[in-house]
């Protein structure tokens, strides 16, 4: 696979969320606002690209017993940094994801790139495999907060976006909203990708 195929496979093909169905706690809890989803997206993504890196350049020299330690690490150090970036520039967005942004350490999605592809591969295959799959995570979490948001706030962003006669679902911004928007759009990509394949 070349690195184009690699950098758009987690866009649609190997979306972790709409095929692979992972990092799915964060996506429930967050995905009530379209700039809280935009922000977990974008700083999953930077903690991938850098512990996709860093786990690419060391790999042959961390021995197989202690890999997932060494991965924990790696990662938790990028998380750090996010975390006390978002802290500082974005206090708001910080306040609002929570617990989120230091739980990305433990994020499926990130420990299992790590695993799977990073530990295996070179670092420009890691590069595209980060940047892709943190693109389909950002685009997954920004769909559903769309979806959300709009129907629940009748707010895009924060902008009032349906008029004032709407009458908005308060449902789509508690916890079963999430996983009625989820369990729809996994039916839908399912019912395309079947499609798609015949």
């Amino acid at each position: 696979m070349g690195f184009y195929n690699e950098l758009i496979k987690g866009v649609w093909r190997e979306n972790p969320v709409f095929r692979i169905v992972l990092g799915i706690c964060p996506t429930l809890a967050v995905s009530t606002q379209v700039s809280n989803g935009v922000g977990m997206g974008l700083a999953a993504t930077f903690v991938l690209l850098g512990s996709n890196v860093i786990i690419s350049l060391i790999r042959k020299g961390i021995p197989d017993k202690i890999r997932i330690p060494a991965f924990i690490v790696v990662i938790s150090t990028f998380v750090t940094i996010v975390d006390l970036f978002m802290a500082a520039y974005t206090p708001a967005l910080h306040e609002r994801l929570g617990i989120f942004i230091p739980l990305i350490v433990v994020n499926c999605i990130i420990l299992g790139r790590a695993e799977a592809f990073a530990s295996k591969s070179t670092v420009w295959m890691s590069i595209a495999d980060a940047l892709g799959m943190g693109a389909g995570f950002t685009v997954a979490l920004t769909i559903i907060s769309s979806i959300r948001e709009v129907l629940g706030n009748g707010t895009f962003f924060g902008i009032q976006v349906m008029p004032e006669a709407f009458s908005p679902a308060v449902i789509m911004i508690l916890p079963p909203g999430a996983f009625l928007t989820i369990g729809a759009l996994l039916g839908f990509f399912n019912y395309l990708s079947k499609r798609r394949s015949t």
